[in-house]
């Protein structure tokens, strides 16, 4: 059996990581509160931007903007949206896990894969993988202006014709115990990997301002949108992860903590019940 003294230090151990773990739930349900109310107010116009583009996409020549033309080339970018600290459960692995099925299936179909990279341990992850990091971004603000920078430099790539297609991965927030990793085609606009809407509206817009100049306006700031979008909804389904592997941990260091305490009893006791007979002993012997 172990000493006791050693059964003491392993359970103020664990008692401690109890308390950090403890204490990082309580962080990361507060900073939940605050990451869903954002992502719960950026949906709604998300979506209705979303829907519109789609709309327009549909309506409109592919010519009259070059962010609406799909390409025939094969250099894809996948933007991979990670946490930049760990602690957080499968966050992380179920994402990595899809990005690699998708750079696999699109390599089976003759495309070349590169990655933009979104936080430290997406970095960390495909920096050891077979596929080329453009640019890692780490420790962003959760800003729309960087959202923007970030939209902007990837718009320049598929505009020069450096990448012809773009797709986000990222990890959607559905609730606080269910997260779900996500995939959605960013550039060209209008492409969807799922069916289009059945749509019984038929003519066309009448633009104002002029067509061109309107497209011009709107598809770059989509593009910022579905960004900012993903960062949000992955900051929420960060917390939300962290919050339960930390509320998991600190459920396992009690049950821990119930065992060694037993195992402390029972050597406390064994130790007590030998020196009592080893008293009774010398005493017989005595006599």
């Amino acid at each position: 059996m172990p000493s006791l003294q050693a059964t003491r230090r392993r359970i103020g151990s664990v008692k401690n990581t109890q308390k950090i773990t403890k204490a990082m739930k309580l962080v990361s349900a507060s900073k939940l509160r605050r990451a869903q109310e954002r992502i719960l107010a950026a949906r709604p116009y998300s979506d209705q931007m979303t829907a519109l583009l789609a709309q327009l996409s549909r309506r409109v020549n592919a010519n009259a903007h070059p962010l609406l033309q799909p390409s025939d080339g094969n250099k894809v970018e996948l933007v991979v949206i990670s946490s930049d600290r760990g602690l957080c459960g499968s966050f992380n692995a179920q994402l990595f896990r899809q990005t690699i099925e998708l750079a696999r299936r699109l390599e089976a179909d003759g495309k070349k894969i590169s990655l933009t990279t979104i936080g430290r341990k997406a970095r960390d992850f495909f920096r050891r993988r077979p596929w080329p990091i453009t640019k890692s971004w780490v420790q962003l603000p959760l800003q729309f202006e960087q959202a923007r920078t970030i939209a902007q430099e990837l718009i320049d790539a598929f505009l020069s014709g450096q990448r012809h297609e773009v797709r986000l991965l990222f990890t959607e927030f559905r609730s606080v115990v269910s997260q779900r990793p996500a995939s959605r085609v960013l550039l060209p606009i209008g492409q969807t990997t799922e069916p289009a809407p059945a749509t019984t509206e038929t003519g066309s817009y009448t633009y104002e301002p002029e067509e061109e100049e309107l497209l011009t306006e709107l598809l770059p700031r989509s593009v910022a949108v579905q960004l900012f979008r993903a960062l949000l909804e992955s900051a929420a389904s960060e917390q939300g992860a962290r919050m339960m592997a930390m509320d998991s941990a600190a459920r396992n260091a009690g049950q821990m903590i119930g065992r060694l305490t037993l195992i402390y009893n029972k050597t406390r006791q064994a130790a007590i019940t030998k020196e009592l007979m080893d008293i009774v002993g010398g005493a017989e012997a005595l006599r």
